[in-house]
């Protein structure tokens, strides 16, 4: 499991990792990092065509609709080079020839596509079957530790055990302006990539049945800088005011940058939004989904606070029903509203028509709006 949670580092680092599986090995190489020489070495040390592996969201943006969740296509040293492959992965313009045939994902290939989301790289990645003379280089360098090999089993169990290798790991009392009794707890995913804070506001033997809780996702444009391109930061303010008010409860801070893309993929999607797309059309040409969060991890802090019995303040319901699992029960639910401005509206008019948003009184209304029951 350790060689997983390498694995990741070393793909954010631009190095190929090796993942074996029953099906065969695969030297997956990230479309980030990519360089001309390891595409070279990629094309000659193959024992077949190397594979570009795409998400269907990506496929769908490139103009072939499929019915799987990933595919792969041919890749030729006679027409395919660095920037072509970029841009087969991640550009806006791109369509796909007629003339490429898409294939099924073998398990390694599977493995290297989720290792690219936990990454938090683009969701694509160059694979190559190894050659019997590639293999043979590539086991002497697994042996001398120039090289990570994984398996796709090891892959697989690692993302299942995220949630329940959770830890808890420092707290402390942090008074804030709307809530002068509050306690941060951090919480810890097993690779160290990600760091989740619970805010206990209150004290929680004055706390409500069911209590009141909020999943805010990190937005460091927003809350940090006052970005005004979406409503976060006045949201999280907002919830922090009425959870005080309401004697208490908990304010879950996920590691969850641009609906789980991360940072750097958010400020690709920013610039497309520039273009003209969508926030939701943005994602998906990047190889994201309208939303790539997972909220296990939430419902397994509240499990460890000992707090099942939840009030969720939220508009969108994903969350809800993400929510509403056992042993976590919603009673109820709260709208939380932050503020509308000339940056945002876009933005929020799509979350409310593409995600199905609860957010009908802040889109027919252009002053703030508080937190309602």
């Amino acid at each position: 499991m350790h060689h997983v949670e390498r694995a990741i580092f070393d793909l954010r680092r631009g190095v190929p990792v090796l993942i074996e599986s029953d099906e065969g090995d695969r030297l997956i190489a990230p479309v980030e990092g990519l360089d001309s020489t390891l595409l070279v070495k990629l094309f000659d040390g193959a024992a077949e065509a190397p594979r570009l592996i795409l998400t269907d969201h990506r496929l769908a943006r490139l103009g072939c609709e499929i019915s799987s969740s990933s595919a792969a296509l041919a890749l030729d040293p006679a027409r395919d080079t660095r920037e072509s492959i970029i841009e087969l992965a991640c550009a806006p313009q791109a369509r796909l020839d007629a003339s490429r045939g898409l294939e099924p994902l073998a398990a390694g290939d599977e493995a290297g596509l989720h290792l690219m989301r936990r990454s938090l790289l683009v969701p694509a990645a160059v694979v190559a079957a190894p050659s019997p003379a590639m293999a043979e280089e590539l086991a002497h360098r697994v042996q001398v530790n120039d090289i990570l090999a994984v398996t796709a089993n090891d892959v697989a169990l690692h993302y299942d055990g995220l949630p329940s290798l959770l830890r808890r790991v420092s707290e402390a009392e942090v008074p804030l302006e709307a809530a002068p009794r509050s306690r941060f707890v951090v919480f810890r995913e097993p690779d160290g990539l990600r760091e989740h804070i619970a805010i206990l506001i209150g004290d929680d033997a004055d706390w409500a049945d069911p209590v009141p809780v909020r999943l805010h996702s990190a937005c460091l444009t927003g809350d940090l800088f006052g970005s005004l391109r979406c409503d976060c930061g006045p949201q999280l303010r907002a919830s922090v005011t009425a959870i005080a008010e309401r004697g208490g409860g908990v304010l879950l801070y996920l590691a969850q940058e641009g609906r789980g893309i991360g940072l750097a993929n958010k400020m690709r999607a920013y610039q497309m939004q520039d273009e003209g797309l969508d926030t939701v059309d943005a994602d998906q040409v990047l190889g994201f989904g309208k939303d790539e969060r997972d909220y296990t991890v939430a419902r397994e802090m509240l499990t460890q606070l000992a707090v099942e019995h939840i009030d969720l303040l939220t508009n969108n319901p994903a969350k809800l029903d993400a929510m509403n699992q056992t042993p976590i029960d919603v009673a109820g639910r709260s709208s939380v509203f932050g503020r509308l401005t000339e940056q945002n509206r876009r933005y929020l008019a799509t979350k409310a028509t593409r995600a199905g948003h609860w957010l009908d009184a802040i889109l027919a209304e252009p002053d703030d709006l508080s937190v309602t029951k």
